[in-house]
């Protein structure tokens, strides 16, 4: 019997969501192990072993250690392709490389805005911190722009990298979702027809379902 696979962080977190959802949507077996950031827990030896940057995901499978969320997610589906979601990350090269592109379409673009929008939105009031207007204007200045990039190809295709979900849409989810619903943005997606419609399509999947509840839980 396989041995389930250690994945180390807060559900609380984004980079950790993203795999829990790739998780889900594989149908691998996990365990979640708690890591208290407020305690330090990231910052000690035996995290640094598998995380040398002391954040998180961390990720286990018996000896292979990784620590960066998007390639995490790849190497689930790589390492286990026959398992639920077969096409999550493609079958084909040219498929591999539409989904990659909009992984990094999303790692480079649409991740940096929407990253210091949830910080200084969701986050920062949680931890009384003092918000800034002039860095939430021009953030959701930038994430406005690519999302109009976003709405000319979800105009000519279901999803980001073509016609099935993938690795390029769950890699939304969690910004997306804390915008959504903690920092009352919603309407900078839903005020796009393709935009909404692919939001409304992605965040009702069952696998990112069970990880807004494990959020809610933790």
């Amino acid at each position: 019997m396989a041995t389930p696979v250690k994945v180390y962080g807060p559900p609380m977190s984004t980079a950790l969501s993203r795999v829990l959802a790739c998780l889900h949507e594989k149908d691998v077996e996990f365990q979640l192990i708690p890591i208290n950031m407020s305690k330090g827990d990231h910052k000690k030896p035996e995290f640094l072993k598998i995380q040398p940057f002391g954040q998180v995901p961390a990720f286990q499978d018996e000896s292979i250690t990784l620590f960066e969320s998007r390639s995490i997610c790849r190497y689930i589906c790589e390492k286990h392709a026959e398992k639920g979601n077969k096409r999550l990350y493609g079958t084909n090269p040219l498929e591999k490389a539409s989904i990659d592109q909009w992984i990094e379409a999303e790692g480079q673009s649409f991740n940096p805005p929407s990253s210091t929008l949830v910080f200084q939105l969701a986050f920062a009031p949680r931890m009384k911190l003092k918000q800034d207007p002039k860095a939430i204007k021009q953030n959701e200045d930038k994430l406005q722009k690519v999302l109009e990039v976003y709405e000319k190809r979800l105009g000519e295709s279901r999803f980001l990298a073509g016609d099935e979900f993938s690795l390029a849409d769950l890699s939304h989810l969690p910004n997306t979702q804390y915008l959504v619903t903690a920092a009352n943005r919603a309407e900078i997606f839903t005020s796009k027809q393709n935009v909404g419609r692919w939001w409304d399509e992605i965040s009702s999947r069952d696998s990112w379902k069970k990880v807004v509840e494990m959020q809610k839980s933790s």
